[in-house]
């Protein structure tokens, strides 16, 4: 027997949102509990789509549905509403503000037995204004009364919500976005290797930052620590493996700087591991973060990582043990913090000791079967019935 699920989401894009909620969806699918993605296809990344559609997940394209607020959303609350009512789904699952809020409404509206949602971080800072935050805060606390569990990525997450007024503690789990360690370990190449397909010299201090070239992720203020760590640490080198709308700014940043020739931009790439490989340490500058699969990725490599005190970094990081954390929107301390780190080898390898071992608490087998319990715990709660294999 199965239980038949509808997840949402506004959009695949390559980033860790998208990619925990497919991995998430094939490893529900296996477990007993089936059903297709609702996503705004023509906001989405051709590639990420792809992707999961290989991955075996089937998609439904809910054209109205985007990130920005407006009119359109009233389509795609309707769309979303004639899909259950027509699929009957025991368990509606979504993911991300924008999805998490029509498509938790449609359920409502649709009658649909249990309501699940996935932020995958927030948006309560570094973001947006004051007065726009404020506005989404409101629908969360009102979305939250329609929500039988809410996952956040880390229990720091449960607390930032709650401290918001967002939902009430019984209805949290804490679930990470899971990384497939091991199997980013076998596929890394060596590190020689890696950095001569990058074309590093063995010698250099590497660090590399990982993610979307956004302002949330503070990519800036690495290229602005950049000078001082050079100064400090001749063989620097900065390694932004990625892309997005501030490559040209960063770029920009750099040359003015007079760094330019320190800064190596891979690209958008599906494979990071020949980045990380290449590294000597990750850095994550973040103005705001749910968990970061980028720093579990490196950790899971052996790198430490110097990463911002926001969001879920400090349930991640242990500060002095796997990495070093900064205060958010400060370049000197992270300067600081990556030149401590390029004069003492010793002290790089003890901490990527510690933080490959720390991984693992975030890896696939934990997500999996964390979010495995939240589904059987929710179907016994509601009378669901039995999936596949008997509950755990």
């Amino acid at each position: 027997m199965s239980l038949t699920t509808l997840h949402v989401i506004t959009r695949l894009t390559l980033g860790g949102a998208a990619e925990n909620t497919v991995a998430t969806m094939v490893a529900l699918d296996a477990a007993g509990y089936p059903g297709p993605l609702a996503v705004g296809v023509a906001e989405s990344d051709a590639g990420s789509v792809d992707d999961a559609r290989r991955r075996g997940v089937r998609l439904l394209d809910v054209p109205a549905l985007g990130r920005e607020v407006g009119a359109r959303d009233l389509t795609a609350l309707v769309h979303l509403w004639r899909l259950m009512r027509a699929r009957r789904p025991a368990i509606v699952h979504t993911h991300t503000s924008k999805a998490g809020f029509v498509g938790r409404l449609a359920a409502r509206l649709a009658g649909v037995p249990a309501i699940i949602h996935q932020p995958h971080g927030h948006i309560f800072y570094g973001y947006y204004g004051a007065g726009r935050t404020a506005f989404y805060v409101a629908l969360e606390r009102l979305a939250a009364r329609w929500t039988d569990r809410l996952v956040t990525l880390t229990e720091r997450g449960t607390d930032e919500h709650l401290a918001r007024g967002i939902g009430r503690r019984a209805q949290y789990r804490a679930v990470p976005s899971g990384v497939p360690t091991s199997q980013l370990r076998a596929r890394a190449p060596a590190r020689a290797g890696a950095r001569a397909r990058l074309g590093l010299a063995g010698d250099a201090f590497v660090v590399a930052g990982l993610g979307r070239f956004v302002p949330v992720k503070g990519f800036d203020l690495l290229v602005a620590a950049l000078p001082a760590l050079a100064a400090a640490v001749p063989s620097a080198r900065v390694v932004l493996v990625g892309d997005g709308p501030e490559r040209t700014a960063l770029e920009a940043q750099a040359t003015g700087l007079g760094v330019r020739e320190r800064l190596l931009v891979t690209g958008a790439t599906s494979d990071v591991a020949v980045g990380l490989a290449a590294a000597d340490a990750l850095a994550a500058p973040s103005r705001n973060e749910g968990m970061g699969r980028a720093l579990v990725e490196a950790m899971a490599l052996g790198l430490p990582v110097v990463g911002t005190e926001v969001g879920g970094i400090p349930a991640v990081v242990a500060d002095g043990e796997t990495g070093r954390l900064v205060p958010p929107g400060d370049a000197a301390a992270l300067a600081a913090a990556l030149i401590e780190l390029g004069r003492d080898a010793a002290l790089r390898a003890k901490l990527g000791a510690a933080a490959a071992a720390r991984a693992e608490a975030f890896s696939t087998d934990v997500a999996h079967a964390a979010m495995r319990a939240i589904y059987d715990e929710l179907a016994r709660e509601k009378g669901l019935g039995c999936p596949q294999g008997g509950y755990k």
